[in-house]
């Protein structure tokens, strides 16, 4: 689950600023899953990611990353009848920075259950046990044909059954405007795996990413991060080869390669040298974060 920043210029340009030091290298404590990245007025980057309480770790150069805590440090009894136990894990939260707020979207589920949900927080620090609970925004249940990972606000969410759908947002609540759910990208190759959707304005085209295949099984993942492109945010993606992304179509940004295993998870933002990629990715020792600039000058994001 991503929410759209795409639609507001102001957050992307909130990330701008001096560029920094050593893109694509990390170091420190980066040992994550499902990273997402921002940038707070003083030039501080958080990133949040899958854990049980969402674990938050910052940095003051996008290189040298520490863990501070998480958002959720007393447990987050609210999302227990989604995760199915006691202060279980909350996937793939998604942070924007805006006007001076975190504003941080986040999932509550269990592998393979559609009894899934999407839930709201803001803080004005990012630190741990700041963040104001603002409750749930959407759920899914067995009735549904979908299910839940992740002025004009659009949420994209799913994870597959039917793929990658998109809701509209209000900006005032940060919840819903309109229960109308529309289609964005489907698969029917390996039980429909996708998902890890986030959608991305450069130039004329809005980009949707998706993740590919299967997380979380170490060294063993297939995870892979693909891409279409639109000139709407509301649909129309196809892939380069023109291939609609409702009929399974996805253009390989970042796969496994080299000592890089299962790519995915993944976000964008943009600070001061271009747009950035941020991901996990497997080795024998573990999930670590990735960050890799992407150049878009040939149309296609290029990592």
């Amino acid at each position: 689950m991503r929410w759209l920043s795409a639609l507001l210029p102001s957050l992307a340009l909130a990330s701008l600023g001096q560029a920094v030091v050593g893109p694509g290298t990390v170091t420190g404590n980066t040992a994550v899953h499902d990273p997402t990245m921002c940038k707070d007025k003083d030039g501080t980057y958080f990133v949040f990611s899958t854990a049980v309480g969402i674990e938050i770790r910052t940095s003051k150069d996008r290189t040298a990353w520490t863990l501070i805590g998480k958002v959720w440090p007393n447990g987050a009894p609210w999302t227990d009848q989604y995760t199915g136990t006691s202060n279980g894990n909350l996937w793939a939260p998604d942070c924007t920075y805006l006007n001076g707020e975190f504003l941080l979207y986040y999932a509550a589920s269990s592998f393979g259950s559609q009894n899934s949900a999407i839930f709201f927080a803001k803080s004005s620090t990012g630190q741990p046990g700041s963040f104001s609970n603002l409750g749930l925004v959407t759920s899914t249940s067995s009735s549904n044909n979908y299910n839940v990972d992740g002025s004009n606000w659009l949420l994209s969410l799913g994870s597959f059954w039917t793929g990658i759908k998109e809701m509209s947002v209000s900006s005032s609540t940060g919840k819903l405007s309109s229960n109308t759910v529309t289609a964005l990208a489907q698969r029917t190759a390996n039980n429909g795996a996708i998902e890890a959707s986030v959608i991305f304005k450069n130039a004329n085209y809005y980009y949707l990413f998706s993740s590919w295949d299967n997380c979380c099984q170490g060294v063993n993942s297939t995870y892979n991060i693909r891409v279409g492109r639109s000139t709407k945010a509301t649909g129309g993606f196809v892939d380069k080869s023109g291939v609609a992304l409702t009929s399974g179509g996805g253009t390989l940004v970042l796969g496994t390669h080299d000592n890089i295993v299962g790519p995915g998870g993944q976000d964008l933002m943009v600070d001061g040298d271009g747009p950035i990629l941020i991901y996990h990715y497997y080795t024998p020792s573990g999930s670590f974060l990735g960050i890799n600039r992407l150049d878009f000058s040939s149309g296609w994001p290029v990592s």
